[in-house]
């Protein structure tokens, strides 16, 4: 079960237990086919494994943290224009702060990905596609997702985080996503870089949205670029793996 909205997973707890969600925020989860939605109520009897999971106090800052990153992109986004797709990239510009820190103390490799969505975020918004997909209420979807980090962020290191669209097939795209040092000694040097693939799910006719539709919404008629070889390996790799979870 893919979990497509904010959750933070500290204690484990019973999870037979009625109670467990009591007083916690409301968390909405989404199956993998962007169908089936759990009420909040409903995820008490959630279970990874044989543990199930709710919020506790600390992390509260946490996603203040993120709901802040988050109204930051929305509140700029005008001023930093309208994304001509497919050939213009995102370009947004972060710093490590404490709370972005692990145990060894430089950026959390689970931040990396919560970061990444506010990148796609930017592109949808800045091209003009967000408004398509509130008419038609249509979901974002992740297919898959590799990542290969290279250097670390350090405590208060200012880094920008590329997205830019590579190619596409029918209902599918291909992004990727470069996390880059901003300044200081190492300005410049790639930190992390990641490939997504994924797309928006039409809940109503349970299918991916065709890019060739999105793309008319858009006023584009372009072809895809073909996939470089890192990308026929990465949708290869992607494609194995899925043969293998059918087994």
């Amino acid at each position: 079960m893919r979990i497509g909205r904010i959750i933070f997973l500290v204690k484990p707890f019973p999870a037979e237990d009625p109670d467990a969600l009591r007083n916690t925020h409301k968390v909405a989860l989404w199956s993998t086919d962007g169908q089936s939605r759990i009420r909040p109520r409903q995820t008490a009897g959630l279970t990874i494994g044989k543990a199930a999971f709710r919020l506790q106090g600390s992390s509260r800052e946490l996603l203040m943290n993120l709901w802040i990153r988050l109204l930051w992109l929305l509140l700029t986004a005008r001023k930093r224009g309208h994304l001509d797709l497919p050939r213009e990239s995102s370009l947004l510009r972060f710093r490590v702060w404490p709370h972005d820190l692990d145990l060894s103390f430089h950026l959390n490799n689970g931040r990396y990905l919560t970061l990444m969505d506010l990148g796609r975020l930017d592109v949808m918004v800045r091209s003009g596609l967000w408004r398509e997909v509130l008419r038609h209420k249509w979901t974002p979807i992740a297919s898959a997702i590799t990542i290969r980090f290279q250097r670390e962020l350090r405590p208060f290191q200012k880094f920008r985080l590329e997205t830019k669209l590579l190619c596409w097939d029918a209902s599918l795209v291909v992004m990727e996503q470069i996390f880059i040092v901003d300044g200081g000694a190492r300005d410049g040097q790639v930190a992390a870089r990641a490939l997504f693939k994924g797309g928006l799910y039409d809940r109503n006719d349970r299918k991916f949205v065709e890019i060739a539709r999105l793309m008319s919404l858009l006023g584009v008629s372009e072809i895809s670029p073909p996939a470089t070889p890192e990308v026929e390996a990465f949708l290869h790799a992607d494609d194995r793996l899925k043969q293998a979870g059918r087994v």
